[in-house]
């Protein structure tokens, strides 16, 4: 008789508790092999396919496309040797595999992995009992299992996630009554029933006029929603700007481009200017620990940029950007970027940050006030580089001017490191031959 096993949406890392349902790539009686991806899922961060780890037919799915599941709900249930001969080892450990993920990202050159298979009789009523008793399994309620907090706030189970998340609840501002201050549904049901005005307000919908549209604050729009406004709530920022000559810059970058090999992009060399400022001023390269009340003084530079996709905003991470080349720093930039066109960035990509590289000149515009990637302590923001009337060694000129705004949180550092640090890399704008000071 065929074992029913229940595989759930497994932990999908970097403290994402939930993914919504994009693609089936199986379907009810499709016979799977172990480690075959069964659904497409979109987190806050990426596009996954999520593998099972049983080999089997499927004799339920958990969620229609467009469902958003917590992690830990069930998925789909496996009738491990029913319609399929997987290997002893994969029957005998009820484990499964013990691979969770292939892979981030989508590959959507290969197709769907579906076969179907004759079943006899037998074997098909046993399948068709076994999605019944998947079923009142999952119905029965079972105790929640610890699971290692992400973050800051310890919180034993993503259901309680959910809940506080659903209610309005800001985890941050409870004080957890389980071992370690593990925060407990309990703990989530009693800021419930004595809930601050703030949160009722907040709670209220907007009243919108007939015809207006709701766009839902949720995968990658609501996480890059709820970054931002943490930002502002927890950082107090302030920003200086400079606008810059940058012909020598771009004199510089095509002479590189004329010698042979691969094209330096200007988003590199800008990229290695930061790197040697931040050698200068590390503070810049920073994070606060709240928790300790400490300033955390970072030993690597990982250079985050802003890259605009279709689904949003994303930030990819170069690591050790400042043990890199131009050369270097420009492969790790359109490398990141075509993934990031493609959907296939995978969480690992997208974080970890200790800096970021804002070009927002690509849009046309001169200037900005970025807001900091949080929870960073600056970014550095440049527009587009344009002809303007310059006064040049005395002489009024066109040139090709800059600016460059600096973002920095004040608690890290004052104005004179963050001025130091912004004149650095308009100096080096203006005169590359600077620059080879540092190398």
């Amino acid at each position: 008789m065929p074992q029913v096993m229940e595989f759930k949406l497994p932990d999908l890392g970097e403290g994402l508790t939930e993914a919504e349902i994009v693609r089936w790539l199986v379907a009810v009686g499709d016979v799977v092999e172990v480690d075959q991806p069964v659904v497409e899922v979109e987190t806050a961060k990426a596009m996954v396919e999520v593998p099972c780890p049983y080999g089997g037919v499927v004799t339920a799915r958990f969620g229609e496309e467009g469902t958003e599941l917590s992690v830990g709900a069930p998925l789909i249930t496996v009738a491990v040797g029913a319609g399929s001969e997987p290997e002893p080892a994969a029957v005998a450990e009820s484990s499964g595999s013990g691979n969770v993920l292939v892979g981030y990202g989508t590959d959507h050159s290969r197709p769907a992995r579906r076969k179907r298979v004759a079943r006899p009789a037998a074997m098909a009523a046993a399948a068709v009992a076994a999605p019944v008793a998947a079923v009142a399994a999952v119905a029965a309620p079972a105790p929640a299992a610890p699971a290692q907090a992400s973050g800051p706030v310890p919180v034993i189970s993503p259901l309680v996630r959910k809940l506080a998340r659903d209610n309005g609840v800001d985890l941050r501002a409870l004080r957890g009554s389980g071992p370690e201050g593990l925060i407990l549904r309990a703990d989530v049901e009693a800021a419930l029933r004595a809930p601050a005005p703030a949160a009722q307000a907040a709670a209220t919908p907007v009243a919108a006029p007939e015809g207006a549209t709701r766009i839902p604050l949720k995968g990658l729009r609501g996480a890059v929603a709820e970054k931002l406004s943490r930002s502002r709530r927890e950082i107090p920022e302030a920003t200086c700007w400079v606008d810059a000559d940058a012909t020598e810059l771009m004199a510089a970058r095509a002479a590189m481009n004329a010698a042979a090999g691969p094209k330096i992009s200007v988003l590199a060399l800008l990229a290695r200017i930061c790197t040697a400022a931040l050698a200068r001023y590390p503070e810049l390269n920073s994070t606060v620990d709240l928790a300790a009340n400490e300033i955390v003084r970072l030993p690597s530079v990982h250079l985050g940029f802003a890259a605009q996709t279709e689904r949003g905003l994303v930030v990819p991470v170069v690591r050790d950007a400042q043990s890199r080349s131009p050369e270097s720093l420009s492969a790790e930039f359109g490398r990141l970027t075509e993934l990031a066109r493609t959907g296939k960035l995978a969480p690992a990509d997208l974080t970890g940050g200790t800096f970021t590289l804002n070009n927002y000149g690509v849009f046309g515009v001169d200037g900005s006030t970025p807001i900091i990637n949080h929870p960073e302590a600056a970014m550095l923001g440049v527009g587009r580089i344009v002809d303007k009337p310059w006064v040049h060694e005395g002489q009024l000129a066109v040139r090709k001017v800059v600016q460059l705004s600096l973002t920095f949180d004040h608690r890290v550092c004052d104005g004179g490191a963050a001025g130091g640090f912004l004149r650095y890399v308009a100096d080096c704008v203006e005169s590359p031959a600077v620059l080879l000071r540092s190398l």
